[in-house]
């Protein structure tokens, strides 16, 4: 199996493989172009976001700048507004649904490291899913990591950590982030 399938199985993989370097190093050319394209050109952008990620809905807004690591592991879709200096490091498939708001200076993790040193230092990593669900709103300035699936209708509010799934239709909050109340 080669990195890439390994990464994407979220088996342990080498990071500075050939083929990764390749992709990433593609993907954030693109992603530069991205954040330099004039926003009257809303063709051309339109057709980076759909080089750039694996599949896109209709009806989505990035704000620039945003840092892609992969792209290709990433499902976005309809109705979609992501604001500005978006993250998002894909190692693993992130799929964000229909409907979501997502704020600015938002960071999706999707990748783990040893945390010993001799292993870190082999450029070994692994990955886990992120999933968002439709008609979400994540406050700016959230971390999402490794594993985490947001449900259906959450709100996550700004600042958050989010270390845990969230449940559909709860308003959660803090680092680490929970579930504090039902979304009325």
């Amino acid at each position: 199996m080669n990195a890439l399938s390994k990464m994407r199985a979220g088996e342990r993989y080498c990071i500075n493989d050939p083929e990764l370097i390749e992709i990433r190093d593609h993907i954030r050319d693109l992603t530069a172009e991205y954040n330099q394209t004039p926003r009257s050109d809303r063709g051309h952008q339109r057709h980076l976001i759909n080089k750039i990620f694996a599949k896109v809905g209709d009806d989505v807004h990035i704000e620039k700048s945003m840092n892609i690591d992969y792209g290709i592991n990433t499902m976005i879709g309809s109705h979609v507004f992501i604001n500005f200096n978006f993250t998002l490091l894909d190692c693993a498939p992130v799929t964000i649904g229909d409907h979501v708001f997502i704020g600015p200076n938002v960071q999706l993790y999707t990748a783990h490291h040893p945390l010993d040193a001799a292993t870190r230092d082999q450029h070994i990593g692994w990955a886990e899913p992120i999933t968002i669900g439709c008609h979400v709103w994540i406050g700016g300035g959230c971390i999402i990591l490794p594993g985490v699936t947001i449900g259906d209708g959450a709100v996550v509010g700004a600042g958050s950590v989010v270390t845990k799934d969230i449940p559909a239709k709860t308003i959660a909050f803090g680092n680490p982030c929970r579930p504090h109340k039902a979304v009325e």
